[in-house]
């Protein structure tokens, strides 16, 4: 059961049966001793003489079969304390939530990719639960508490027998083989489960919960190392001076930088929750609590890692469907934790926790985890799960704006959901990476020698292979970039309505560069005296500042000057590809006059123009 972990098994203090002893074990959270004493009493108290006595007990033995995760049977303690006129406010919410897990009202739909089934090779009558691989895939570690588990004690928290940890290993031919103990050097007749492995997989972390002699002990986390094929004798890890606190369920990070693990020692969000240290082996040293992110005013439990690192965890906390939910978190660059509730089938009404994933599947992503849904006694048991992958990328090319490809570009992506990768574009401008199904992503581009821009998109959350393709053109910051599609009313200075998303544009491009300063000019024809057109495109140049500046760019970065027709277009080899023009050739009056009438239309319109030029990066910054 969940709950052996997180309780301290204590001896029973009194052979006779009475109220007060019944609720003393329901106080030490020996749940399954205190139902026996419930029943007793139950069977004792006359219904008639003592209704309100029998109401009060049926409220403790709806609890006590709540906590053990027997749903109908709590439900029908908890309708017999309302039957009895037992006074508690929450009692209808109480019956709705345990009518919910055992099943009586219409349970959760799939709504995710995930497939599962129960991993039977490792279920008995009894508990299964805490998977972890380890080895090449093929060695699967477990807590039981089937019946050949070491000692004959039976825990008065559950009423099973006190868990050991047990293995199935793969056999030549890749088939599972029958489960086996792996040993009394680390099963003892306490409790003993929730284990995991260093990278290397000699060293095995996990979970020892008991009492000697009737003095209390709380629950602490082990160590052991393998020798050959077998387990030294397990010793307590030193985590802190703290006797009193709980520290449990171990989860090592992939790097095996950072032990992970369970405690409600000061300094939490409140109930248990996940902390981490660093750890070397058996030294531990300072730890810390992973804050409100990831812990709630209620319990987090049982921390594991996948491959590439994501943390999973349960919680009881708001918002699940019931029960402890499994939960992801993915830690940014900036330590801030992203939390996502994991959808059914993985998650359900009743108790679901303990993943474990494959290390080696490249494709599809596969494990095993825990669960005590459908089953009556409230056992948990063993699932194995596969999410076929779905192919999300996001592709697409880096240029310069002349349509030049940029090798060796850099492009990051940072998502809501933690992600934070850069890649390097290939020879031929090209890059792709591989991103999360429902998440806002923002994307930068950038090289020495240009300005970044910026980008921003969603994508979508269908259960399909999809491609997203995000291209930059990166403006220089040696050569002048001409800004298209600007539009001024004839012979003024007055901006159109068209020239607005250009412009916009370009307001966009100076936030994402923001200590860059630009000289902004515009240009005119060949039409028309020097002295006109110098006096024109001043004002245009102004005209597109102050749009700038409206829009909030500081007036400092903002140099406007109107150069007429005094610098006429340069043919480069975008020109030349569209007109058969010589590249380098300067489109003035005398090459202008050499054109036909169709020809000369089209130059004239390219030395109209408005251009920027890059004048420093580092404005602000000296």
């Amino acid at each position: 059961m969940v709950q052996w972990v997180m309780l301290i098994a204590i001896l029973s203090s009194c052979n006779t049966t009475t109220m007060t002893t019944a609720i003393e074990k329901y106080d030490n959270g020996e749940f399954f001793e205190a139902s026996q004493d419930f029943k007793k009493l139950y069977r004792k108290t006359d219904t008639k003489k003592e209704r309100m006595t029998k109401g009060e007990i049926a409220w403790y033995l709806g609890n006590c079969y709540d906590r053990l995760m027997i749903w109908s049977q709590a439900s029908l303690y908890y309708r017999n304390a309302q039957r009895f006129g037992y006074s508690d406010e929450n009692l209808v919410s109480l019956i709705e939530d345990c009518d919910t897990k055992a099943g009586k009202i219409k349970g959760l739909s799939n709504n995710s990719r995930y497939e599962i089934h129960k991993f039977n090779i490792v279920n008995s009558r009894r508990a299964e639960f805490s998977p972890a691989i380890c080895g090449d895939d093929d060695e699967l570690y477990f807590t039981t508490s089937n019946d050949k588990v070491t000692g004959d004690n039976i825990s008065k928290i559950t009423g099973t027998k006190y868990c050991d940890i047990w293995v199935t290993k793969k056999d030549e031919n890749d088939v599972w083989m029958k489960p086996q103990s792996i040993g009394e050097m680390v099963n003892t007749k306490f409790d003993e489960g929730t284990p995991c492995f260093s990278p290397d997989g000699n060293i095995m972390y996990y979970t020892v919960a008991g009492s000697e002699d009737g003095i209390k002990s709380s629950t602490m986390i082990y160590y052991t190392r393998r020798s050959d094929a077998s387990w030294s004798k397990g010793q307590k890890l030193h985590i802190s001076n703290d006797t009193i606190s709980v520290f449990a369920h171990p989860a090592i990070s992939p790097d095996g930088h950072y032990l992970y693990f369970v405690s409600n020692t000061v300094g939490g969000q409140g109930g248990t929750d996940i902390w981490r240290a660093s750890i070397d082996g058996e030294k531990v040293t300072y730890f810390e609590n992973l804050g409100d992110k990831v812990n709630s005013p209620n319990d987090e439990m049982f921390p594991t890692f996948s491959p590439d690192g994501i943390l999973y965890f349960s919680s009881n906390r708001k918002g699940g469907f019931g029960g402890l939910d499994i939960y992801s978190a993915r830690e940014d660059q900036w330590g801030t934790w992203h939390v996502q509730h994991m959808a059914s089938p993985i998650n359900s009404t009743a108790d679901d926790f303990g993943m474990t994933f494959k290390r080696k599947t490249k494709e599809n992503q596969e494990g095993w985890f825990s669960s005590n849904r459908n089953n009556a006694k409230g056992y948990d048991n063993i699932y194995s799960f596969v999410l076929p992958s779905i192919k999300v990328r996001i592709s697409g090319f880096v240029y310069d704006t002349d349509g030049n490809a940029l090798p060796q570009a850099i492009v990051r992506i940072v998502g809501r959901n933690g992600m934070n990768f850069k890649t390097l574009t290939k020879p031929d401008g090209s890059y792709v990476v591989n991103i999360d199904r429902s998440t806002e992503y923002v994307m930068m581009s950038g090289k020495t020698g240009f300005l970044n821009r910026k980008a921003q998109f969603t994508s979508d959350g269908d259960e399909e292979d999809a491609d997203y393709e995000v291209d930059f053109f990166l403006p220089s910051v040696s050569l002048p970039v001409i800004v298209d599609n600007v539009f001024y009313d004839y012979n003024e200075a007055s901006l159109q309505e068209d020239s607005y998303p250009a412009l916009d544009d370009l307001y966009q491009l100076l936030i994402d560069n923001p200590y860059t300063q630009i000289e902004l000019s515009a240009h005119t024809d060949r039409i028309g005296s020097q002295e006109f057109n110098i006096q024109l495109s001043q004002r245009r140049a102004q005209a597109v500042c102050e749009y700038l500046i409206n829009k909030g760019i500081d007036s400092q970065r903002l140099v406007p000057v109107g150069y007429g027709k005094a610098i006429p277009k340069t043919v480069d080899e975008s020109i030349s590809k569209k007109h058969d023009w010589p590249i380098g050739q300067l489109l003035d009056e005398c090459f202008i006059e050499t054109l036909n009438d169709e020809q000369k239309k089209y130059a004239d319109q390219i030395n109209r123009r408005t251009e920027f030029k890059v004048l420093t990066t580092t404005l602000g910054l000296q």
